[in-house]
């Protein structure tokens, strides 16, 4: 994930621990792949992977064909079967793809742009017994008694990269782990899986990490809405600001915008509580630079800092940034 990203998520994850149980909106903001020289090449093809006993290659082909946007997919993948062919018929391992000019040369008889090769480890496993304290009783009558228990860790590596077939170069290369752990009592019914079961599970674990590396996503957050006002509002008014929050709660986005529209025009555009939630509604749909006008316009009616339109201030920019810089991957389609 970007930095710019974490750092958002992290203030407003502040946001959200200094403002307890107050009425939020979430947010659903697309960000561009961390990769970005992925979206340079929409033409992929990934090779079978070196000792790919948990069929990784497979689960990252499979995870790529399911993103789409605006119903066509991100990359088109070049067919596994002409792949084997071409390595086939020119006599070139898997091992060798991460020669440039290996990679070079089977990228122009695919018409690839780019080749995912990778090498999966072994994975490693160790089991830990121990005991546990059972408390068991029966009648009046109590008594502790140990039950035997274990636990298995298992772990596993993929070397991954990604390679310029028009260029000859790396694109991205990069070692990722992942490991989980499973316990079993003899008192339960909790199933510990075989290693190859396990290594299953963190094989797709990895795919996930590695495609959303490239590819353009949606992160997820909450903004906080103010409930209180910030003039004296008249019961007529009060009226406003609270029933444009219950629609708001229900995703009557519409309806919350003309009460608050009207709550801005009778306080004569001087309250900034209508004007901040609009912007929030305006952000939750997506009208990124709309919202960030709306915000700076309540900004300048405050007098005293409002931590809720600091934090907007400050991170909408961030959003409109990360969002053109999706866009703009994307339209490469």
């Amino acid at each position: 994930m970007h930095l710019a990203m974490k750092q958002l998520l992290f203030a407003l994850s502040v946001l959200v621990l200094i403002s307890g149980c107050a009425q939020k909106v979430q947010i659903k903001a697309l960000q561009p792949a961390e990769i970005a020289r992925s979206s340079q090449t929409k033409t992929i093809a990934i090779s079978n992977f070196n000792n790919d006993t948990a069929n990784l290659s497979g689960k990252i082909e499979a995870k790529i064909a399911q993103h789409t946007f605006d119903g066509k997919p991100y990359f088109t993948t070049v067919n596994r079967r002409d792949f084997d062919q071409i390595l086939s018929e020119q006599k070139i391992q898997n091992s060798g793809l991460v020669d440039p000019s290996a990679v070079v040369e089977v990228g122009k008889i695919l018409g690839a742009q780019a080749i995912i090769s990778g090498t999966l480890s072994q994975p490693t496993s160790s089991d830990t017994f121990f005991y546990e304290t059972r408390t068991r009783c029966k009648k009046e009558q109590c008594w502790e008694e140990k039950i035997g228990c274990t636990k298995r860790v298992v772990g596993l590596v993929a070397e991954l990269g990604m390679t310029d077939t028009q260029k000859g170069d790396i694109i991205y290369a990069q070692s990722i782990n992942k490991s989980d752990e499973w316990k079993h009592c003899s008192d339960d019914s909790q199933v510990i899986p075989s290693v190859n079961m396990a290594a299953q599970s963190l094989a797709d674990r990895i795919g996930d990490a590695f495609v959303y590396k490239l590819l353009p996503h949606y992160v997820y957050y909450n903004v906080e809405l103010l409930e209180d006002p910030d003039l004296d509002y008249t019961d007529a008014q009060e009226d406003l600001l609270e029933n444009a929050l219950l629609y708001i709660k229900q995703n009557r986005y519409d309806k919350a915008e003309s009460l608050l529209s009207r709550l801005i025009e009778s306080t004569d555009e001087k309250s900034y509580v209508p004007i901040y939630n609009i912007a929030v509604i305006k952000e939750a749909q997506g009208q990124y630079q709309e919202a960030k006008e709306l915000y700076n316009k309540a900004d300048q009616l405050t007098i005293k800092p409002v931590v809720q339109i600091n934090h907007a201030i400050t991170h909408i920019d961030t959003v409109i940034e990360q969002n053109n810089q999706a866009l703009g991957q994307i339209k490469k389609l």
